[in-house]
């Protein structure tokens, strides 16, 4: 709805569609930092208000796990967020998509992961 409604957020955030939030795999947010991404937003519908029933549910777990295995290869937890906006909430979503640019900014580039280290 943001780019329909031609709501202006931040040009350096990518946003990738899927079909649904718990359809993303703890792989790509690794790529993300792995491809040098100095932080990854992944936005779901609301609790609850799943197109897919149960897809934020799973999103919700898998989020929390990624999260402990970034903080093991040494990513700062600031660098990587979970939000529930529905498609509808365009305004929101851009609001959500400035809050994290902004939080990411002090932290500076984000260095390489602890696996890639020599």
């Amino acid at each position: 709805m943001a780019g329909v409604s031609r709501i202006q957020y931040p040009a350096n955030a990518t946003p990738i569609t899927v079909p649904c939030s718990g359809s993303i795999s703890p792989m790509y947010i690794l790529s993300a930092f792995n491809k040098g991404a100095d932080g990854v937003l992944v936005s779901g519908c609301h609790l609850g208000d799943c197109h897919y029933i149960e897809g934020n549910y799973l999103a919700r777990r898998k989020i929390q796990l990624v999260k402990e295995l970034l903080e093991f290869v040494g990513v700062e937890p600031d660098r990587f967020r979970m939000s529930w906006v529905s498609a509808a909430e365009g305004a929101k979503y851009a609001e959500v998509i400035k809050d994290f640019v902004a939080d990411l900014k002090p932290l500076g580039p984000q260095e390489k992961l602890k696996a890639d280290r020599s």
